[in-house]
């Protein structure tokens, strides 16, 4: 339940391919995730009054795709009461029917599917109780191992990268530091993080992905470490740079900041539901 009386908090999990949201973020005029799903949620609640408002675990950027995403919702009795009424409701569970009534209204060929909706445990918020966030970033460095199926969630490179050393640089920047290096700033915002994995690995087509796994990202945080590393791997920069140019604290030309297609939030972890609440509030007072 919410704080306010008679609302049921719902979580949803869904999956988006990014490359026509100008990200998560509802903006005036743009098509945006977030855009997308509260006007399905207007039209699907219209009876009810305004359309409750959703809180995601991670505000994605422009182009960056999410294969495991997470959000929540809370529901007055009368959103609950004009869900239910559409014809041929098929669960009385609240986040069942959400999830598969929002689905219906997004289509079959939606570029966003939410694959489930559920009564999210007290203490539960999808941004705040969230303990770390893992995305990938895919790069093709060799033309005879592009796949262009994958084209749209994946980098392609014309230099041959050294993950070797690419992967010597990564781990030096692992731990709690100040990454305003490697941020775009907003104000009021820490740019304080714990990076907790960094790593690269080549599959059995030769595609080179990043793994990175944090317990929150700011601002192009992903795409610029990624860019960084990719430096390294072109020889451009000696791995040591990069633990130095986080040491300075500001940002750099010495690298660009990767492309967002290549990038894909892959998993967020949450605590025991009995530890929801104390996650929720030490975030809250860690970003204040």
């Amino acid at each position: 339940m919410s704080e306010a009386s008679g609302d049921v908090r719902i979580r949803l999990d869904l999956a988006y391919d990014g490359t026509d949201f100008n990200g998560w973020a509802k903006q005036p005029g743009l098509r945006t995730v977030q855009g997308v799903l509260e006007d399905a949620l207007g039209v699907l609640l219209r009876k009810a009054g305004a359309p409750p408002l959703l809180v995601v675990a991670g505000r994605t950027d422009a182009g960056v795709h999410a294969r495991a995403q997470v959000a929540h919702l809370d529901l007055s009795a009368a959103h609950r009461e004009a869900l239910y009424a559409v014809r041929g409701a098929l669960s009385d569970d609240p986040g069942a029917a959400l999830a598969y009534r929002l689905n219906g209204i997004l289509g079959a060929d939606s570029d966003i599917v939410v694959h489930r909706g559920s009564v999210a445990p007290a203490g539960f918020d999808a941004r705040f109780s969230a303990v770390w966030r893992h995305y990938e970033y895919r790069i093709s460095d060799a033309p005879e191992n592009r796949d262009p199926v994958q084209r749209r969630r994946t980098a392609w490179l014309s230099a041959v990268l050294d993950d070797t050393a690419m992967s010597e640089a990564s781990g030096a920047l692992l731990g709690l530091h100040d990454f305003a290096a490697y941020c775009k700033p907003r104000e009021g915002a820490t740019t304080i993080r714990t990076l907790q994995r960094f790593e690269w690995r080549r599959d059995g087509e030769g595609t080179l992905t990043a793994a990175v796994q944090a317990d929150a990202f700011c601002h192009s945080m992903v795409r610029s470490l990624v860019g960084g590393a990719v430096a390294v791997g072109e020889g451009r920069l000696e791995p040591a740079r990069l633990a130095a140019i986080l040491a300075g604290g500001e940002r750099t030309s010495a690298f660009a900041v990767m492309p967002a297609h290549g990038l894909s939030l892959v998993e967020i972890a949450y605590p025991a539901d009995d530890a929801l609440a104390a996650r929720a509030e030490q975030t809250r007072a860690r970003r204040g």
